[in-house]
């Protein structure tokens, strides 16, 4: 049942995947994703993605939507249209790190996803 955290606060510090929400009731509809990135270090780069599964368990060859690569703290939005993947029930997010440049070489994050259903309303105007 929406809305939830596809991902809680969690520190990043290496490439990872998500756990599974199952999004059964959301079924072909539209989904707001807010991506929150509380904390980062200089010279670091973020990429996240959002996959899908009508089983939660075969994910796919590629993702059904992707964040722009981030660089700062911020909050970020993007719309997930699940009315072209009908079949989809899960989502899971996965991300990619990397540092460059001087100081410890390892990746630093602090980010959240939370994903709500958009009111048809909503989208309607959208559409318009």
């Amino acid at each position: 049942m929406l809305p939830d955290f596809l991902l809680p606060e969690t520190t990043v510090r290496e490439a990872g995947t998500g756990p599974s929400l199952d999004i059964t009731e959301q079924q072909g509809s539209v989904l707001l994703l807010t991506l929150g990135i509380t904390r980062i270090i200089e010279q670091e780069s973020l990429d996240v993605s959002i996959w899908g599964s009508a089983d939660g368990a075969e994910w796919g060859a590629r993702p059904l939507i992707a964040f722009p690569q981030k660089f700062y703290c911020g909050t970020y939005q993007i719309l997930l249209d699940l009315r072209d993947h009908p079949d989809v029930r899960h989502l899971r997010v996965k991300w990619q790190v990397q540092r460059w440049g001087r100081g410890d070489p390892k990746p630093l994050f602090e980010i959240y996803l939370f994903v709500q259903a958009m009111k048809a309303e909503a989208v309607a105007l959208g559409a318009a």
